[in-house]
């Protein structure tokens, strides 16, 4: 029963049918209240905005986010509908209860983020493997815009710091890789969205080095772990502090996510850090 109710909702919202769900429109985007799931637990605060990939497909994702071991308070679609110019988005757990998204995680101090922050959910396969290559899969332009359009309300409403706008994999880089390095993070914050570090303070801190240069590990861990990573503080490129590398240099670095501690690396966590903290 379930799973035809399921199937039902998928095909009310992406292709369309006779069933009308209940609909909320928040002027710039949509929100489909289908299918509600309560996780019976109330959220402490709102302080963190983490944005996922669902590593599957649409039917499987909505499944998977209603079957009580994991959840999120939105879900973006494959492609997104419109209506009246304005993207439809799953709501799945109310914005005042906890959503089972981030796991263990720790960000800037604060461990166990799900007690703090809204996830978002978006559809999209991961990464394809190729030997020992991934292919990451891209993301929608409709998805993207509807992410902006979500992000920004939700910001805007808590007040939410640049710096606390993050990836699952920045709050578990030992265990997570979503969003991914195809998830359009400069994007993002060309309208408004989370934090970037200005060119000219990143070539400042480069002080005439080659991009691709060593860089100090403990330089890199300080600087990471001031702006809000857990990292290490040893001066060692030890398992945690290689996946913490790569986990930023996925955000903020997408061109280059070896987790090699290299100048480029070290020059954009002390511009994030003097623009930010």
């Amino acid at each position: 029963m379930i799973r035809i109710l399921i199937a039902c909702v998928f095909i009310t919202l992406l292709i369309g049918c006779a069933y009308s769900p209940e609909r909320e429109d928040r002027n710039s985007y949509i929100v489909e209240h289908s299918y509600p799931y309560s996780t019976k637990q109330h959220i402490d605060s709102v302080d963190f905005l983490v944005l996922h990939y669902t590593a599957l497909d649409d039917r499987r994702s909505l499944q998977v986010l209603t079957g009580g071991k994991v959840s999120a308070h939105y879900l973006i679609p494959s492609q997104p509908k419109y209506e009246n110019e304005e993207p439809i988005i799953f709501q799945l757990v109310s914005e005042k209860e906890r959503a089972w998204h981030a796991g263990k995680s720790e960000w800037d101090g604060y461990q166990s983020l799900n007690r703090y922050s809204i996830g978002i959910e978006i559809v999209n396969c991961g990464f394809k493997q190729h030997f020992i290559k991934k292919e990451w899969c891209l993301y929608h332009p409709s998805q993207i815009d509807a992410v902006i359009r979500l992000a920004k309300d939700i910001i805007q409403r808590y007040q939410i710091k640049a710096v606390n706008v993050v990836g699952h994999s920045d709050i578990a880089p030992l265990r997570k890789e979503d969003p991914g390095p195809a998830f359009p993070w400069q994007l993002l914050y060309e309208q408004g969205i989370g934090a970037w570090p200005d060119h000219v303070t990143v070539n400042k801190h480069l002080a005439g080095r080659a991009p691709d240069v060593p860089a100090s590990v403990l330089s890199i861990q300080k600087a990471l772990a001031y702006y809000g990573y857990s990292i290490p503080q040893t001066g060692l490129l030890d398992d945690a502090t290689h996946k913490t590398i790569q986990a930023f240099q996925m955000h903020f670095r997408p061109s280059d996510i070896s987790g090699r501690p290299d100048a480029e690396t070290e020059a954009i966590a002390l511009a994030l850090v003097e623009k930010y903290r």
